[in-house]
Formats: structure tokens, C-alpha cells, sequence
């Protein structure tokens, strides 16, 4: 576990640039002083990581206490409810869930999908944030029971035990999680076992669970952020609408990147067919089509073969590294969606699985400063790595790359 606080400056907001990728000069970028009280001479370390040694040990999950179930009040006919000054700008499956704690994530889907629930008189989507003063329509409801917090079934208890293990932060508003590879973050055609299915043995005594505040892909390894408490996923989420999280991750590619350290801007647009749904670069205008940013920078080769790239996305759009890293022709190794390069062949003892790992994030905590958790290799990153002799303590050349 790693963990940094310090206050840090707004980020200028992202100018409307779209021209396709293009070398930039990471010499402009400030570098950060020594820490108060370091000693004259001593390396400060770069990633969180490289703390840990002088840090205090990481903050243990509190074993649930056992506590009474709490009697929540079901609403046995239609009722109309005001947004209050404290629900303002909460999503609107947010907002259902604070209001009846217990109440199933397919339920609000349910409710909100067939226009049971209206805002104003109208239909909204579960993702649309409400306003002060605003009339929520809500129908008759059934909720689910929560359960005694201290009663645990020995299969939750091993859900918790997993969830511990992969904790790399933890305090009362804030969980990260380094998600391996292959676990979903959320459930969908198929998917039993997800993160969100998992946050439910940490449901508290008041029925309430820690939420998502983003979304990593399935194959995709490393940080993910969870709120602990409404209070926490509001800011936090706030946070990533406004960019103020800077996000680094690192994969491994063919060839060599030219130039070895650019920026990409380009727009995207979903593309779906029965089997599959894959982002494409679109134009401007396109329906759909949003505009994507993410900084590159080339961190250490293999024999010009396989290259180690750090990654920084200013936006956030769906497979937006994936597809762009595809787009100037070194798609991510192990990737079964954007990988088209013919005749190419995985070198031996490389494992064919997504060699992307979401590497660190940082972003301002709820109560003040700053969190700063980094995510070690995965697996089989770690095992390609160390077949072509790459140094994972090696210095991230983008660490501090401007970020619009």
C-alpha cells in the first residue's frame, strides 16, 4: 500500500485540440521539488511504490461488527418526493438507492428502464443527475432485506478475504482496489461474479454499500476506485467530471512508437454488431463521436520488437487507449479487439492475455490533499517483463507531462 497527501493546483481545463498525434516537449513540465525535512543529496522517489518503506502500514479492513438489521420503510404506493440542497447533482439510481437502502441495483434498472419513475413529470435514464427543487415521482417499491452486517455465509466471507487482498488503499470514505485481470467490474450478458457483486458483504448497518466511482475494462489490471460513503463517490465522481484525477497507465506494444513521446486526439464512436462492440475513430460531427486525448511515452525496448509505453488519457472515453494505440499502429499485446497486425506472432514464454495495467491514480480525497495509489504488475505482465528484461522501478517519463 502506498499513499501521499499533499494540496495540488487545479488542472487547466483541455483545449479543443484535434489534430492527430504529435511530439510534445516533457522538458516544459516542472520538477517537483525535495519533500520538507529530506535530506541534501537523497533521490526522491518517483512513484507512490518506491515509498513504502518509510510509510506506516497500510490501514487493515475492520472486521464487520455485528449489528441489528435496520427496519427500512417500504413505500407501499406512489410517492412524490423534492431533491434536497444535499441530493443535488446525484444520479439518479444514486439517488434511489440513498433514499431505501437495500433497494437491488436490477430493481432501480427496472423501475427507471419502464418509466415508473419520472423527474418533473418525465422519463429520465438511471444515469441522469437530478437539481434541487426538483419532483421525483417514485412507484410502490420492494426492497430487499438487509442483512445482520455480522452475518456473514462462509462464501461472503471469502468475498471479503479476496477484496482485502487486492486493497492497496483504504480509509473510512476511500477503498482501491488492483483489480486482476479477468474480473469485471460490473455485471452483464454472462458475467456472475463482478466487483459490484462483490461490494455487497460491505454493505454497513444502514443497508448502504461502497460504490463505483469508474470503470476499468475486464482484461485491463490495476487501480480502481471505490466511495466508501455517499459523501466520498459525490466528490470523487465530481472529480473525474471536472479532470482533476491523473490517471497513468503502462502496456506493452509492437514495434516502436514514433515519435517516442506524442499526444493522440482524435474523436471515437461505438460500433456494434451481434457479437461484438469495438470503438472506431470517427470525425467530428459523427453521431456519437466523442473526442478522445491521451499522452504516450516510450519507457524502455526490447529489441526495437516489443516496446514499454506509460499511457496518460486526459479523457476518459470507453477503450480509448486500446483503440488508440491500434490507431498510430501498435495496438496493446494480448488484445483480442484491437490487435490486427497480420502474421505476427507472440514471442515464447509471453502469455496471450492484455498487457495494460491501470498503474496509478491520482486524485484530490474528499476531506483534503490528495491519494496516490500505484498498482504492481500483474501476473503475467510481470512474467513478460522480466523475459525481455524490462526494470519496472524504472522512472515514468511522463509523470509529469501537461495534461490538456
Amino acid at each position: 500500500m502506498s499513499r501521499r497527501i499533499k494540496r495540488m493546483n487545479p488542472k487547466p481545463r483541455e483545449r479543443d485540440e484535434r489534430k492527430e498525434a504529435r511530439p510534445f516537449k516533457p522538458g516544459g513540465a516542472k520538477k517537483a521539488g525535495p519533500r520538507p525535512g529530506a535530506k541534501p543529496g537523497t533521490k526522491q522517489p518517483r512513484f507512490a511504490a518506491e515509498r513504502t518503506e518509510r510509510r506506516a502500514p497500510k490501514v487493515a479492513m475492520e472486521e464487520p461488527a455485528a449489528a441489528k438489521p435496520v427496519e427500512v420503510l417500504l413505500p407501499t404506493k406512489v410517492q412524490t418526493v423534492k431533491v434536497t440542497a444535499d441530493e443535488n447533482n446525484m444520479r439518479v439510481d444514486r439517488f434511489l438507492e440513498a433514499r431505501f437502502p437495500g433497494l437491488s441495483f436490477s430493481h432501480i434498472q427496472r423501475v427507471v428502464r419502464k418509466g415508473e419513475l419520472r423527474v418533473d413529470g418525465k422519463r429520465v435514464d438511471s444515469k441522469d443527475r437530478l437539481e434541487e427543487g426538483q419532483s421525483v415521482r417514485i412507484p410502490p417499491l420492494k426492497l430487499d432485506t438487509p442483512k445482520a452486517v455480522g452475518e456473514l455465509s462462509e462464501g461472503a466471507q471469502k468475498t471479503l478475504a479476496a477484496l482485502k487482498e487486492m486493497t492497496i488503499y483504504e480509509d473510512d470514505d476511500v477503498l482501491v482496489l488492483n483489480k486482476p485481470f479477468g474480473l469485471a467490474v460490473q455485471g452483464g450478458s454472462g458475467t456472475t461474479r463482478h466487483i459490484d457483486q462483490m461490494l455487497e458483504v460491505m454493505r454497513d448497518s444502514k443497508g448502504q454499500k461502497p460504490r463505483l466511482v469508474h470503470r476499468i475494462d475486464k482484461d485491463t489490471s490495476g487501480c480502481l476506485l471505490i466511495a466508501k460513503t455517499r459523501f466520498a463517490a459525490s466528490h470523487l465522481t465530481g472529480a473525474f467530471r471536472s479532470r482533476s484525477a491523473r490517471k497513468t497507465y503502462w502496456a506493452l506494444v509492437p514495434g516502436l512508437p514514433k515519435p517516442k513521446q506524442g499526444r493522440i486526439s482524435t474523436f471515437l464512436a461505438k460500433e456494434e454488431s451481434e457479437d461484438d462492440t469495438i470503438m472506431r475513430i470517427a470525425q467530428h460531427g459523427d453521431e456519437g463521436a466523442s473526442h478522445a486525448v491521451t499522452y504516450y511515452a516510450v519507457v524502455e525496448t526490447a529489441g526495437n520488437k516489443l516496446t514499454w509505453v506509460s499511457l496518460k488519457p486526459v479523457t476518459g472515453r470507453t477503450h480509448q487507449l486500446r483503440a488508440h494505440m491500434e490507431h498510430i499502429g501498435h495496438p496493446i499485446v494480448g488484445d483480442p479487439k484491437y490487435f490486427n497486425i497480420e502474421n505476427w506472432q507472440l514471442p515464447g514464454g509471453l502469455q496471450n492475455r492484455l498487457h495494460l495495467l491501470a498503474r496509478r491514480i491520482v486524485i484530490p480525497h474528499p476531506r483534503g490533499g490528495v491519494i496516490d495509489a500505484t498498482a504492481q504488475l500483474p501476473q503475467h505482465m510481470q512474467q513478460s517483463w522480466n523475459l525481455l528484461g524490462l526494470d519496472a522501478s524504472r522512472f515514468d517519463p511522463i509523470e509529469n507531462a501537461p495534461e490538456e
